[in-house]
């Protein structure tokens, strides 16, 4: 029997290999790593610094351990490069490896607009741009979304002198209304500098479009991701966005699945966690012969900010209504009202995030 295939060992791709074998211990299962395999959390890569975490402590589990524990082989350091969906088979380094159902968990890359910048992206990007930081005190961060607030707030809680840039008015300019903006603008201890138009990095220094210079050692992109779609272009594979399936987590070929960072539903990117906590149950069953159908609940999104708690529920693209916001010492409270009058997303600042759980009950469903 071919083994169920899962292409990518990180979040999406080992949560979907744990949903497996809680509802089949024996299916053959193999996941193929491009990078070591070791599992670790890489949503802790934006708040590492300032717990002083090295690149080894943020390893949970090696690679060995996690193919006992799953009852999986796994391949590390293995690239795929090509799929033959009518051959149900995948080429890694030349060699066909046949599938039975075929995942793929590819992931993003970052968006890089500038040479001379650092990106983190995973485990390996973290341990090369903190050697890279070791003896330097002057950061710059480019982009001012939910993961550039997130280094800028630990690089500056570890002591860096931090500098963030960004197209925009404001922190989290796409997210939030104003208020929320203007609230994170001052709870984090950085440099802003918005309506920033950089004309090029030079040396670690920014160089702006109006002719000014700002000193920097060390320069970190965080301006947003692209997901993985060039192996499902080459198969063939319909893409969007990114690799596109339906409610039951499947490609346009047959047999082939998509999850994570890397995948589009119904015009859907999310790059989250709760997410894929979400679909690797939907699609663990539906690898295993059954057609259930993803839905996603509300699922706000916990900001990792400590100087400024943080949580976000944005409202879907090109929703009809206002932002409706209540500013007091302790924090803000920013609610989106639909024209029907319903409440579509939130933004809770400072203690109003103790709201968070009451008000996802109201919100409508991301799929339904």
């Amino acid at each position: 029997m071919e083994p169920i295939v899962i292409v990518g060992a990180g979040l999406a791709g080992y949560q979907c290999a744990k949903e497996v074998r809680r509802l089949d211990e024996t299916v053959p299962l193999l996941i193929v790593a491009s990078d070591s395999g070791n599992y670790y959390s890489k949503p802790m890569l934006s708040n590492a610094f300032a717990s002083q975490k090295t690149p080894d402590a943020l390893v949970l589990k090696g690679s060995v351990k996690m193919g006992e524990e799953l009852g999986a082989q796994i391949l590390p350091y293995a690239e795929v490069d090509a799929i033959f969906p009518e051959d149900r088979e995948i080429s890694v380094r030349g060699r066909r490896i046949g599938y039975s159902k075929l995942v793929l968990a590819l992931g993003a890359d970052p968006i890089m607009l500038h040479e001379g910048a650092f990106s983190i992206n995973d485990l390996a990007d973290y341990a090369k741009f903190r050697q890279a930081l070791d003896g330097k005190n002057k950061v710059a961060i480019l982009g001012a979304g939910l993961v550039g607030c997130e280094f800028a707030d630990d690089l500056s809680r570890a002591g860096f002198v931090v500098d963030v840039f960004d197209i925009a008015d404001r922190p989290l300019g796409r997210l939030v209304p104003p208020e929320c903006g203007h609230w994170i603008e001052r709870s984090l201890k950085v440099n802003w500098h918005f309506n920033a138009k950089i004309s090029k990095i030079e040396k670690g220094n920014i160089h702006l479009e109006d002719g000014s210079v700002i000193e920097a050692e060390i320069v970190l992109s965080a301006v947003g991701l692209k997901p993985r779609t060039k192996l499902a272009i080459d198969a063939g594979i319909e893409v969007g966005r990114g690799i596109r399936v339906d409610r039951h987590l499947e490609t346009s070929a047959k047999e082939v699945y998509a999850i994570g960072d890397c995948m589009e539903v119904e015009g859907t990117v999310l790059p989250f966690v709760m997410p894929i906590m979400h679909a690797s149950k939907i699609l663990a069953a539906n690898l295993l012969g059954k057609r259930e159908k993803l839905v996603y609940p509300a699922m706000p999104v916990v900001v990792k900010t400590p100087s400024c708690p943080l949580v976000v529920s944005p409202p879907k693209p090109g929703a009809k209504g206002q932002w409706q916001s209540e500013s007091g010492q302790d924090g803000v409270k920013s609610v989106f009202v639909g024209d029907d009058g319903k409440m579509l997303g939130f933004a809770l600042c400072g203690k109003a995030v103790s709201e968070k759980n009451a008000l996802a009950k109201e919100l409508p469903g991301i799929l339904s």
